[in-house]
């Protein structure tokens, strides 16, 4: 018999759920054994039948529903992938955006894109204005410009699109919770010796204004020179000073200072300012060469250069220091770099015999192509190069294709022979004229080897050297067809004689092919640029015809 608990434990468990009917050890179905039932034979309880058998699913034995945990899992699963689905559809909607709980002074930015943001600075520096009262009753209303600040509007939009963005994915939930906050100020320089000069020329006259000795560029003399300053009355810039940092903070919003002027000695002394002058023409002689690292490089103008220098200091304590227009630096190398520097792909041109064999190689010769990118890192070398006072050269990041390598056979080929003197000319490699030549004296023989017509005129004014330095000229020389610098197949009208006898000992060019007027014509008509030209043989002792 079960105790009176175990009986209550089961009565529960039958009420709350489903069970199966076990059989006993003996075999026989039924709970007689339970107190809590009715022996066999009696009513019993609804789905048994008086000899224990089991006239329904009636249960003995209890589980417990799991339906209830699991629904809660399910939903819980459901609300974790709808979480995770928002999260990187708005990771997505803000990978080029400005995530929300960014800002940017008191505009509002969240979504906002490249182009969007470069209108939204623009304005913001535009709005921004500082009045600036002074001694007298004098009063301006002055722009960050006017007060020395140098916005790199390019670098504060980059500022504003990577803030709060993380490449870790976790950190990166923070960048689009709307209630995680991040303040971006505008991206700025500020120039003091130019403030303490624009708020000098504005507030105070003249005659009673002092003068710092200031630096210029001379373009005639390629070199920065001193203008000596004097004594007189300086603004006190702090208070400026102070409402420009919280412009840079806080852009797109005005604001109001008083400031008072001072009586000093010669702000910036003209022995400092020779120093810094001294240091402003070294940047100019120490060249700054740019390399696509590949055919072509690009020196910055000292002309250039100059403009990017600037005077930099604070008057006050009598400082003039150097300072470089970063700004630009990135606008003029993002310009004039690609034009300087990029390389159009040509494919290298092999020209093959009929057996495939290479009888000029780089015939046109092969050139990678080459695409200048991030100039910007460019720009920030060459401020580093700038301040350090030395020279450099800097080689510019650049995606490259390399150039490819073609075989071609040649339809025109011409053989100079110089030990008989003559020129064959072959197409498809068969022989079809042979002309009489002359060709380079002793002391200018034509050179040997294997090259390609490359440059044509049917008249040109010929000038040169000769042995005895002086100066040779034959004008209205027709029919030129240049295979290998100078030297080229044309008409000799006064070298007939050396022409006919084969004779470059005692009649020979300075290293052209001299020929008949018909012949060379001839060429010229038939043989075009690309054409192969083998100079072969050796010099003649003598005339050979």
């Amino acid at each position: 018999m079960m105790s009176k608990n175990t009986e209550q434990l089961h009565l529960q468990d039958l009420a709350d759920t489903t069970v199966i009917n076990p059989v006993d050890a003996n075999g026989a179905r039924g709970l007689e054994g339970l107190g809590a039932f009715p022996p066999a034979g009696g009513d019993g309880f609804a789905g048994f039948t008086a000899d224990g058998g089991d006239g329904g699913n009636m249960p003995l034995e209890a589980k417990k529903s799991h339906k209830g945990p699991i629904i809660v899992l399910v939903s819980i699963a459901v609300i974790l992938v709808a979480l995770i689905a928002v999260f990187f559809t708005m990771r997505w909607h803000y990978a080029d955006r400005v995530a929300p709980g960014v800002s940017f002074g008191s505009v509002k930015v969240t979504g906002q894109t490249r182009g969007d943001l470069t209108a939204t600075v623009n304005k913001a520096v535009k709005d921004s204005s500082i009045v600036v009262k002074g001694d007298n009753d004098r009063q301006i209303s002055a722009t960050l410009k006017d007060l020395g600040v140098s916005v790199d509007v390019k670098k504060t939009v980059d500022d504003l699109l990577a803030a709060k963005k993380s490449e870790n994915l976790l950190q990166d939930i923070a960048r689009v919770n709307p209630f995680s906050h991040e303040s971006v100020k505008l991206a700025a320089k500020v120039n003091t010796y130019e403030m303490s000069r624009f708020l000098s020329d504005k507030l105070i006259s003249d005659d009673e204004r002092a003068v710092a000795s200031s630096i210029s560029y001379d373009a005639n003399a390629q070199a920065f020179v001193v203008t000596e300053g004097r004594d007189g009355d300086t603004p006190d810039i702090q208070p400026v000073d102070a409402a420009v940092e919280q412009a840079i903070k806080n852009p797109g919003n005005s604001a109001t200072v008083e400031i008072t002027n001072k009586q000093i000695d010669m702000p910036i002394t003209t022995e400092e300012a020779q120093k810094t002058a001294d240091e402003a023409n070294q940047r100019l002689t120490n060249k700054i060469v740019l390399t696509n690292g590949d055919a072509k490089q690009f020196e910055l103008p000292v002309d250039e250069v100059a403009k990017w220098i600037k005077a930099n200091g604070d008057p006050s304590k009598g400082q003039i220091t150097l300072d470089y227009d970063a700004v630009a630096i990135k606008t003029y190398l993002a310009a004039v770099l690609p034009q300087q520097l990029n390389q159009e792909l040509v494919p290298q041109e092999d020209i093959v015999d009929d057996n495939n064999k290479v009888i000029l190689e780089a015939a046109v010769k092969g050139v990678n192509g080459l695409t200048v990118k991030n100039t910007d890192n460019t720009a920030a070398q060459v401020v580093s190069a700038l301040n350090a006072g030395n020279g450099a050269t800097l080689q510019v990041e650049s995606d490259v294709k390399k150039f490819d390598i073609k075989q071609k056979k040649s339809e025109w080929r011409i053989v100079v022979d110089k030990s008989s003197q003559t020129a064959t000319v072959y197409q498809n490699s068969q022989a079809v004229k042979t002309f009489p030549v002359c060709t380079g004296s002793n002391k200018h023989e034509t050179d040997s080897g294997t090259f390609t017509i490359y440059l044509r005129y049917d008249v040109q004014d010929m000038r040169g050297l000769n042995d005895d330095h002086t100066t040779y000229f034959s004008p209205g020389v027709k029919w030129v067809s240049y295979f290998n610098g100078g030297e080229g197949f044309h008409t000799a009208s006064w070298n007939n004689y050396g022409i006919a006898h084969g004779d470059p000992v005692n009649y020979g060019s300075h290293g052209c092919v001299n020929m008949y007027e018909a012949d060379s014509k001839w060429i010229y008509d038939h043989c075009p640029q690309g054409t192969i030209v083998q100079v072969v043989g050796s010099q003649p002792s003598g005339a050979v015809r």
